[in-house]
């Protein structure tokens, strides 16, 4: 698998994992997680890993995704009227475990990512095709079911319960590079881990144990044999493992499950309907906080599920259900893995004082909250009428639910010189993100960053 390379002052590299066995597949069954149990003294933790690996490799598998590209031809040939596009065959490699014997399989989106034939090898060599149950690009887990599964199948446990300390031994199964499965073993390095530009909405596991191009999809597992995570990315310079990679923890890579086995085609993300910015160390000192924590509210949706529960601008939200949250990505997570209307417990410091506020966290609203049409009176855009996207759009646009991004309701007057249309989504003034108030006023020439179909386009106005 080629891995991707994200820049932050490393480069965070896409990373791979595979599995099987039998018996007879009807309904699927799932596994049920082991109890914890913590290593009691230095023997007990120098043990071999082998009865771990033993139970758990049969269910990771390796994933062959095959897509079909079209590639333009030279330009040269095109200078001269030849050169067609071609089509050429793009090849992926990476990882999965099976999670529900009749075959359900978890890997990375980005394993799977615009494949139109997918192929997963078990422990074992037996191969099935797969299709696609539900892929989710924000969490950079894809759900499969393998085709064609007459006997049950070897699976692993998901371990949502999050009692995993820094310094648990874990281990990292999948195919690096190609070479076959493989089993390397570290430890959690540190938990929560949010600041990582994987995504906005994360919240990684982090371990040492390594994670090479090819264990993308493959399962972190812990020394009961449960999948904690699946392995997403590594910070590095090479492309290699430098001992820094973050899985995504196991209460997501359920909620992703649960949302595919249910039939749903995306997975439903609800909110509190509150933004807001991590607490530093100043604004500690002034709230008179011993330690810098949480999550100061800046601002919350009108009628959202947090506003509607009393919580107010100034408060500090320092956990959701007794998990520490400290930034807005911490926050989404932690909500984000909750299925719409479910209760949540949130902790808030407000006037010196630590109090509970229990939430129904809901679903962004959709397109039939949209804002208000607002008439441009002045300026190029004189005849425009625009109104601010609905929270749900502006997540799925900008992954940001509170950015006001414009949409046109409306075209007359002077504005229909510029050849906007009802629909067009104005992201862009100048190079700076768009809002209803920076339209409002707009005097003067400008440039403006539109999307329409799905593309973006750019002109002038004025």
């Amino acid at each position: 698998m080629k891995t991707s390379m994200i820049a932050l002052a490393a480069a965070l590299t896409l990373a791979a994992c595979g599995n099987a066995n039998s018996s007879k597949a009807q309904d699927g069954v799932f596994a049920e997680p082991t109890d914890r149990q913590i290593p009691s003294d230095a023997t007990t933790m120098k043990q071999s890993f082998a009865p771990v690996v033993r139970a758990a490799a049969p269910a990771v598998v390796n994933i062959s995704a095959r897509s079909i590209q079209r590639v333009q031809a030279d330009p040269f040939f095109q200078f001269f009227g030849g050169g067609m596009p071609q089509q050429r065959v793009a090849e992926s490699a990476g990882s999965g475990v099976i999670v529900r014997s009749d075959g359900i399989v978890v890997t990375n989106n980005h394993v799977i990512q615009g494949a139109q034939q997918i192929r997963v090898v078990l422990n074992d060599r037996r191969e099935y095709p797969a299709e696609v149950l539900l892929a989710d690009e924000r969490s950079d887990i894809a759900v499969l079911q393998l085709q064609g599964v007459t006997e049950q199948l070897p699976v692993l446990a998901i371990d949502d319960r999050e009692e995993q300390q820094v310094g648990d031994l874990v281990l990292a199964i999948g195919n690096p590079f190609g070479v076959g499965q493989t089993v390397t073993n570290g430890i959690i390095s540190a938990l929560n881990r949010t600041e990582t530009g994987i995504s906005d909405s994360g919240s990684f596991i982090q371990t040492d144990a390594a994670i090479n191009p090819g264990n993308s999809g493959g399962p972190l597992v812990d020394m009961d044999g449960d999948v904690i995570g699946i392995n997403t990315a590594i910070f590095s310079r090479s492309g290699s493992s430098a001992g820094v990679g973050f899985a995504v923890p196991a209460s997501m890579v359920k909620r992703v499950v649960e949302s595919a086995l249910g039939g749903e085609t995306a997975v439903v993300r609800p909110w509190l309907g509150v933004k807001g910015d991590t607490v530093s160390s100043d604004i500690a000192r002034s709230l008179g906080m011993t330690r810098p924590q949480g999550l100061i509210v800046t601002d919350l949706y009108d009628g959202g599920p947090g506003d509607r529960a009393g919580l107010r601008q100034g408060d500090v939200i320092t956990a959701i259900d007794g998990a520490e949250v400290h930034d807005q990505a911490g926050l989404n997570f932690r909500v984000g893995t909750r299925s719409p209307n479910e209760t949540v417990a949130v902790s808030v410091l407000r006037d010196g004082r630590t109090q509970t506020i229990n939430t129904r966290v809901q679903p962004l609203p959709g397109e039939a909250q949209r804002g208000p049409s607002v008439a441009i009176a002045q300026g190029p855009l004189i005849g425009l009428r625009v109104a601010a996207v609905s929270p749900a759009e502006a997540d799925a646009l900008a992954n940001d639910p509170f950015a006001a991004i414009p949409v046109v309701t409306g075209v007359s007057g002077r504005a229909a010189n510029w050849g906007l249309r009802e629909g067009d989504l104005i992201v862009g003034i100048n190079n700076r993100p768009a809002s209803v108030g920076l339209l409002r006023g707009l005097n003067g020439r400008a440039q403006l960053t539109i999307q329409r179909d799905g593309r973006q386009l750019r002109g002038i106005v004025g």
